[in-house]
């Protein structure tokens, strides 16, 4: 049974903390809800952590992986079971760190496409303190991550909104370059697809990530360092710095 993913609603989804769900299996301290807002490990982007309230009281949720059915790992002495109510709460600190990150993650890879002859975005890997892109066929002088650094903190102080909304592979197409998309990257048989995008069409890519609803909560961007990859790939490591604006989380329980 497939769990439904709750922070794939909308942006504002993301932003939500606190949901009720009921256990449909348990595997030792492996346990599958029927709806989650908890995060599975997918698309660079680390699990969310939190808690789950259950019939016997509060246990952690440490680890969260799954395509379809999301299985979240919890304390070894649970005592959850199938047909169990719980409610669950998202730790918002990670959450969000990793909302204002994936977003920062697809602010620089549309820029780098735009600026640097089609450089495409062929990995990345989101954490809430620091994150990494890897771009192919490009090399990196200090000039270049310079020039990149300034364009994306002005889109940023900008204060662009980011929006999500349900394309055909088609209609993508008809408006973004297939490599910019990285939509050999996905599954044929998948025709809908989840799109974040970013002001008018700074950035706009299939995407089943968290992300903040403005630029604004980002910060600036900070470049820690470039890594050669071989084969023309080369590693970019950033954080962000405090930004003057940002969101709390939205308590209400869905």
């Amino acid at each position: 049974m497939a769990t439904e993913k709750l922070y794939l609603e909308s942006i504002e989804a993301g932003y939500h903390q606190n949901f009720d769900a009921t256990v449909t299996a348990v595997e030792g301290q492996k346990v599958t809800l029927d709806r989650t807002l908890f995060y599975p490990l997918g698309g660079g982007q680390h699990w969310d952590t939190g808690v789950l309230q259950g019939p016997n009281g509060e246990v952690s949720v440490t680890e969260v992986r799954g395509r379809q059915a999301v299985e979240h790992t919890v304390d070894e002495n649970h005592q959850l079971e199938s047909g169990d109510e719980v409610r669950g709460t998202i730790d918002w600190g990670p959450r969000y760190a990793h909302m204002r990150m994936h977003t920062a993650q697809h602010l620089v890879s549309g820029l780098v496409y735009e600026l640097f002859d089609g450089a495409r975005t062929v990995g990345n890997q989101i954490h809430a303190d620091r994150s990494r892109i890897d771009f192919n066929p490009i090399a990196f002088d200090e000039a270049m991550l310079m020039t990149m650094t300034e364009a994306v903190n002005q889109r940023i102080d900008e204060h662009l909104l980011v929006t999500d909304s349900i394309m055909t592979r088609d209609e993508i197409n008809s408006v973004m370059p297939a490599e910019r998309t990285n939509m050999d990257l996905l599954p044929s048989f998948v025709t809908d697809l989840r799109v974040v995008q970013i002001g008018n069409m700074v950035d706009m890519c299939p995407c089943a990530g968290t992300h903040v609803a403005n630029l604004a909560e980002l910060g600036h961007i900070n470049i820690l360092g470039k890594k050669s990859k071989g084969k023309g790939t080369q590693r970019v490591s950033y954080d962000l710095h405090l930004p003057e604006t940002t969101r709390s989380p939205i308590q209400t329980v869905l």
